[in-house]
């Protein structure tokens, strides 16, 4: 705007002084005033009559190159918040022709693998579009990695006219993810609290008028069995609740020995219970990382318990192994178990997640738990700056990976000698 008065002054004093000169002056200001007007508007046109005529085109073509300024700086405004849209966004004319895509949907254009499909519902929605329809539909890539989207479009119309349409592609996959553990959880709390609350029920109804002294014992024993159980559920999610919200704020330097000693000691008798051999292999010195010694314990107990209660009774064998690869700590669990079906690998550190139950009947009839060990050892590796891994082939056992940062070695920090011999048996 400024420039567009400073040039107007400019015409406006040029104007004044061919008031009082001849004729060829006053032409050689309308041409040079009209060089000017061309050059602004990259337009030729032809020669002004007047000196008045000049100004006038000229002051018509500034602000039209002004109106235009503002008009591409309210354009780049609104491609910069399409592009800050975490979704894609396909703009396109009254022909289907695109004017617009951002970067979210800039596969839209390469049509790669699966991403085809959702560019040919794109394509079939945008169409529909166009001829005044709003539409929306749900598409599921089955990859992997699996993948939900949610594409919608619609016309864009202004005062009864079309002028083309916008697409729009949210990818749901979390959200349907979150569903599907919202739905996991809900069906597999309701069965664990349901089983023993029904079996307390039945329990309580049956020692009503029971007098055999032997019979009231045996009652009275599964009452506490099954009611040790509801504590066990319980606790598991104040344990979980606790660990999704820890801070690290009491970790210190905690020796990978005595956690892995610490575990192996609270399944030896389970291990025995079932025939189990369990083997560790630590390295020659101990290992150190950051962390909470009770929730890092806890974690390999859970890994171990899951590959105990999930290998082959009488003559099965679990190992657990330390090694150290560049500044991490790896602790390795393997059994020679059922293994884990390949559709569930993904899912398994999910909350409340289990494989298919009657796989706990395959595995010997030990109960599979509440399905909250594996999510607590995803949590307490995530606590500690780590993670956690499985792989599996079915019929031929699983192996679940810890990896957690060490502590970088100096001479206040120099690790000692292992507490826990190489290889021990229950």
């Amino acid at each position: 705007m400024t420039a567009l008065v400073a040039a107007l002054a400019v015409a406006a004093s040029v104007a004044a002084a061919v008031l009082v000169v001849g004729f060829r002056q006053r032409r050689l200001v309308n041409q040079h005033l009209d060089r000017i007007a061309n050059r602004v508007s990259g337009a030729v046109a032809p020669a002004s009559r007047t000196p008045a005529a000049a100004v006038k085109r000229l002051e018509s073509v500034l602000e039209a190159r002004d109106a235009k300024r503002q008009l591409r700086g309210t354009e780049r405004r609104y491609e910069a918040a399409l592009e800050a849209i975490d979704m894609g966004v396909v703009v396109v004319d009254e022909t289907a022709s695109v004017v617009f895509s951002n970067t979210s949907a800039g596969w839209y254009r390469e049509g790669r693998h699966s991403e085809a499909v959702i560019a040919q519902k794109v394509d079939d929605l945008i169409h529909e579009a166009t001829r005044g329809e709003r539409v929306t539909e749900t598409v599921t890539l089955f990859g992997p990695p699996r993948r939900v989207l949610f594409v919608s479009a619609l016309p864009i119309v202004d005062h009864d006219r079309l002028f083309g349409a916008i697409a729009l592609i949210q990818d749901v996959t979390a959200a349907e993810h979150s569903d599907a553990v919202r739905r996991d959880f809900v069906s597999n709390i309701s069965h664990e609290l349901r089983t023993p609350i029904g079996a307390v029920s039945l329990l309580a109804e049956t020692l009503i008028g029971e007098h055999d002294p032997e019979v009231i014992d045996s009652l009275a024993d599964r009452l506490r069995i099954e009611a040790e159980r509801l504590a066990d559920t319980v606790h598991d999610l104040l344990e979980l609740s606790r660990i999704e919200h820890g801070d690290g704020a009491e970790f210190s330097g905690v020796a990978i020995g005595d956690v892995v000693s610490g575990a192996h000691d609270r399944v030896r008798a389970a291990a025995a219970q079932r025939g189990i051999r369990i083997g560790v292999a630590l390295p020659d010195r101990d290992l150190l990382v950051r962390g909470d010694r009770r929730q890092l314990t806890s974690a390999v107990f859970n890994l171990l318990d899951n590959a105990i209660k999930f290998s082959n009774a009488e003559g099965g064998e679990v190992s657990v192994a330390v090694a150290q690869t560049h500044g991490h700590v790896e602790i390795e669990v393997r059994d020679g178990g059922i293994g884990i079906p390949r559709q569930d690998l993904d899912r398994i550190f999910e909350r409340f997640y289990r494989v298919d139950r009657g796989r706990s009947r395959m595995s010997g009839g030990m109960s599979g738990g509440t399905g909250l060990g594996l999510s607590m050892v995803r949590h307490i590796a995530a606590n500690h700056a780590g993670r956690v891994s499985a792989t599996s082939i079915e019929g031929e056992g699983a192996t679940f990976t810890m990896e957690l940062p060490l502590i970088p070695e100096t001479p206040e920090t120099a690790p000692g000698h292992s507490t826990v011999p190489g290889e021990s048996n229950p």
